[in-house]
């Protein structure tokens, strides 16, 4: 018999203070705690400079106020359950400097990189009206942000196939995301499996089963994330991820804490998550 205590954690979830979130991190936990997880990392959208993206994040007037509402959560918990302080911040060319201050300024336990494709920053810099060269921009931005050090993770890694998701075609773009997944395993960063992408205009998750078969190959680690920006959303669908990356290769999945990586058998955590939370 495999040991079941809670064990596994979900990696993302947001607060009101991005914006397009509802529920409080002490909600978030109450959900986590009802799931049968052993914690949740919050990991809300981080502010940017000069009002950048500005409708979609925090502002830096905020980030204490995230600081304070996460240790509420922290502090409301059941013995035993942990609230993680974490943090979801884009990769942008030029804003580097800026995110570096902005890690250092809190004990994190894991900052999540993204390439969000969809702000109005990344598609004036960088759409030209074809969508093939811009699939191409957003690997090579996924591998840059992999190589700035920045990030211990990458979110929802293929998110780009939703920019335009009925021409999107996998095997067309192999050999690109395969050089950037050669670029990332380098590094020795984690990918994420977001959940949250069965809700999207490409309704598999993030990313689906060819590229995560390629990230095994590559030995990249991967993390499982709901993305979400309700309570009800927390560890949606984990059990079916779990499966995706038993199907994939993958015969562990990850956590961090304290910027650090920890490894777990996925059988140990679809044990934990089947005896210990209610019906997923």
């Amino acid at each position: 018999m495999l040991d079941s205590k809670p064990i596994f954690f979900d990696s993302h979830m947001h607060t009101p203070l991005c914006k397009h979130a509802e529920g409080h991190p002490v909600e978030y936990m109450e959900r986590g705690v009802e799931k049968g997880l052993a914690g949740i990392i919050m990991t809300c959208h981080s502010p940017m400079p000069d009002r950048f993206s500005h409708r979609v994040r925090m502002s830096p007037e905020q980030f204490n106020e995230y600081l304070a509402i996460v240790q509420e959560a922290a502090d409301a918990a059941p013995e035993g359950f942990e609230v993680r302080l974490g943090m979801e911040s884009d990769f942008f060319p030029g804003m580097e400097k800026w995110l570096a201050e902005l890690h250092s300024k809190a004990d994190f336990h894991y900052i999540l990189g993204s390439v969000h494709w969809h702000i109005p920053e990344y598609l004036d810099a960088f759409w030209r009206g074809d969508p093939v060269a811009f699939r191409r921009q957003y690997f090579e931005h996924l591998a840059e942000s992999a190589e700035s050090g920045l990030f211990d993770s990458l979110a929802h890694p293929d998110l780009v196939k939703n920019a335009s998701p009925d021409d999107w075609e996998f095997e067309s773009m192999r050999s690109v995301i395969g050089a950037a997944l050669d670029r990332i395993a380098k590094t020795g960063v984690a990918m994420e499996l977001n959940t949250s992408g069965m809700n999207k205009a490409y309704p598999e998750m993030n990313p689906g089963p060819k590229m995560l078969r390629m990230i095994a190959e590559r030995d990249i680690p991967v993390v499982i994330g709901s993305d979400s920006h309700t309570p009800l959303r927390v560890a949606d669908q984990f059990p079916k991820a779990l499966e995706q990356l038993t199907k994939a290769g993958f015969e562990t999945v990850s956590v961090f804490k304290k910027r650090r990586r920890l490894d777990y058998p996925i059988p140990l955590v679809q044990e934990s998550l089947a005896t210990q939370g209610s019906a997923f």
